[in-house]
């Protein structure tokens, strides 16, 4: 990144200022003669942060305690408030969806927040969960599911790296990921977003991510001082895949939002892990979950947040709630919700809609002495932290030498690599894989396999995900089609009918695949595929001698029924905007290396059925494939069928 000196920056914070509208809650007081420490970047970051802080009125530090949706933001408002932070949430992106679209709404901005007495820089927040799925033309890597599969820290690393770019190509250094949940039960609608089910891998791939979205990127100048390239969040701190079904506080979710209900023993073993191996990993941000545990909101639970992240845990860097999971901790008072909140060690509110009422509330509670100078000044301590550690204070605007990375080459041969370790082969008799790529017919159906929208999933153009083909990219059937010889055939129907073809194909390829959805919409009670699917697949077997099934899915799927219908199985989860890598493993020019992260339940009867619950259950009792499972060139043992009633 460009440098810019202390002195010409500073001339242009001030120039600012000038033209800022007057502002009726923070007294524009002027400012000491001379240059202050905290504008100096050959200070060290912490005379920095407690120069600064010694020069704050309450109002600005509670400013920067708050964040608010850049689509509810009100005109002038940064600048009156001292807002410390703005987000874009699943649905925010600007009607220009361009890089040149998102610079100048993120600059925009900043500039207010540059306008302000103290010139502190806001920092910009965005679910970037799988790549910046946000903006049109992005590289969109598979899902943290795909990645659990895949099991690679290496590749972990390069994707936070290539993710940090694009980031930084649209102006944005905060992404609200990775989920460092270690779900218990995947008919939870966030499934896709964690890694597995196992501690373990959770802990290892989400630090490696963390280490690789937090370093510098080559083409960062960094300022002095600054050790951050973008900000990760470890998230949903704490158990949020670990609520009982049917316990969620909002009606209709089923987990999402729910109750854990575990002894602090359990939770330590298989929950805490990962955030420990996060704190260790460098994690500056952590967010809190929505979620509750026996019976108190996580957004609640002071000797979770205070005494272990922060205390046991030596957490440096700043909590953040979840989408107004403040108000959820007693609906009906908000000024309680907020002050416990605050004193339970949350530092900045994601406030939706009412962030005047949470700044007022905040001050009401110091005023009241019901929240203590000290709380305030330790949040402010660790956000203020955070943004000179990032580099804000001394490159707080977009620097166009990053929108090269978005889509370039090497991005996209990474999330290629991404797709093809991710895949898991969960069964392949008669030889069906790898295809002949002189076979001289493939039949290819379901909507899944020519649609980038659908293999992309929730957080993609959108908080849900939008099924189509606005997701720039390629498919599976681009894929297939690219490999195959020049004397194959193949044909595509969405629906699977070939009713008017002669004879029978060599191969057919079926694609089964989930409508995108996110969060609680996506909480689902029966995991059977949908009844078009299982025609789809009928259809398609009485017209190929050998039937592949590629299901794409944010978890895994009831599949015993049309098990011993094809001969070959793909788990492909939700790979992202590069799914014609699929077709590389499928022909045989890459080896299927992917393993289970989640346990494959049989039946809905067995769900909730993990690697920590499922010991010793033989027969039709099992797991159709249990954690850990997957055909390839190395090998396991392929399972043995079971006719259950």
């Amino acid at each position: 990144m460009i440098k810019r000196t202390s002195v010409i920056g500073w001339l242009i914070f001030l120039l600012l200022a000038a033209c800022a509208p007057a502002a009726p809650t923070i007294a524009p007081t002027s400012l000491p003669s001379g240059v202050a420490i905290y504008r100096d970047s050959s200070q060290p970051v912490d005379a920095r942060v407690a120069d600064l802080l010694g020069r704050m009125t309450l109002d600005e530090k509670i400013g920067q305690m708050t964040q608010v949706p850049i689509s509810s933001i009100g005109e002038g408002d940064i600048y009156r408030y001292a807002i410390g932070s703005i987000l874009s949430g699943g649905s925010d992106s600007p009607k220009d969806n361009s890089l040149a679209g998102w610079t100048t709404l993120v600059d925009g901005v900043q500039k207010e927040a540059l306008s302000t007495r103290l010139a502190i820089p806001l920092i910009y927040g965005i679910d970037a969960v799988h790549g910046v799925g946000h903006l049109v033309g992005s590289t969109v890597f598979p899902q943290e599911i795909g990645l659990g599969a895949a099991n690679d820290p290496d590749l972990m690393r390069q994707i936070g790296r290539a993710t940090a770019e694009e980031m930084l190509a649209v102006g944005i250094p905060w992404n609200f990921a990775p989920v460092v949940a270690v779900p218990q039960d995947v008919r939870w609608g966030r499934t896709y977003e964690a890694y597995g089910e196992d501690t373990a891998l959770v802990s290892a791939l989400g630090s490696a991510y963390i280490e690789g979205l937090q370093s510098i990127p080559a083409e960062t100048t960094a300022a002095p001082g600054q050790t951050l390239g973008t900000l990760a969040t470890a998230k949903h701190f704490l158990g949020d895949g670990a609520t009982i079904f049917g316990s969620s506080t909002v009606p209709q979710y089923l987990l999402d939002q729910g109750n854990m209900q575990a002894d602090e023993q359990t939770v330590r073993a298989l929950f805490l892990p990962p955030y420990q191996a996060a704190v260790k990993a460098g994690a500056m941000s952590v967010m809190i979950s929505f979620s509750s545990w026996n019976g108190t909101k996580m957004h609640a639970q002071h000797y979770l947040i205070t005494t272990v992240l922060k205390g046991e845990l030596g957490f440096q860097g700043f909590t953040v709630s979840d989408w107004g999971g403040i108000d959820q901790i007693d609906p009906s008072n908000y000024y309680h919700s907020v002050v416990t909140a605050i004193n339970a060690g949350i530092d900045m509110g994601m406030i939706p809609d009412n962030y005047t009422t949470f700044i007022d509330s905040i001050r009401q509670g110091v005023q009241a002495g019901d929240i203590l100078p000290e709380r305030i000044d330790d949040a402010v301590t660790r956000i203020l932290r955070v943004k000179f550690l990032l580099g804000l204070f001394d490159h707080p605007l977009s620097d166009p030498i990053y929108q090269g990375t978005v889509r370039s080459s090497a991005h996209l041969e990474l999330a290629r690599r991404a797709v093809r370790e991710s895949l898991v082969l969960l069964k392949n008799d008669h030889q069906a894989l790898p295809i002949d790529k002189q076979t001289p017919l493939v039949l290819v159906s379901g909507v899944g396999a020519d649609d980038t929208g659908m293999q992309s999933g929730g957080w993609t153009l959108g908080w849900q995900g939008e099924p189509g083909n606005n997701v720039v990219g390629s498919t599976i059937l681009d894929g297939i089609r690219a490999l195959v010889s020049d004397q194959t055939r193949v044909i595509y129907r969405s629906g699977g009918v070939f009713d008017d073809l002669p004879g029978k194909a060599p191969v057919g390829i079926a694609v089964v695949a989930e409508t995108p959805y996110a969060e609680g919409v996506g909480d689902l009670a029966d995991l059977r595929l949908p009844a078009d699917d299982v025609d789809r697949i009928n259809r398609l077997r009485v017209k190929v001698d050998k039937l592949i099934v590629i299901v794409v899915s944010g978890r895994p799927r009831i599949i015993t029924d049309q098990y011993q219908t094809a001969d070959a199985w793909v788990a492909a989860w939700l790979p992202g905007s590069e799914a014609d890598a699929i077709a590389g493993v499928l022909f045989g020019d890459y080896p299927f290396t992917g393993k289970l992260p989640y346990t494959w339940p049989r039946s809905n009867n067995q769900l909730p059925i993990n690697k920590n619950n499922d010991t010793g259950l033989t027969g039709c009792s099992a797991p159709l494939f249990p954690y850990g499972y997957g055909l390839g060139t190395t090998g396991s043992t392929p399972i043995q069928w079971i006719d259950c009633p």
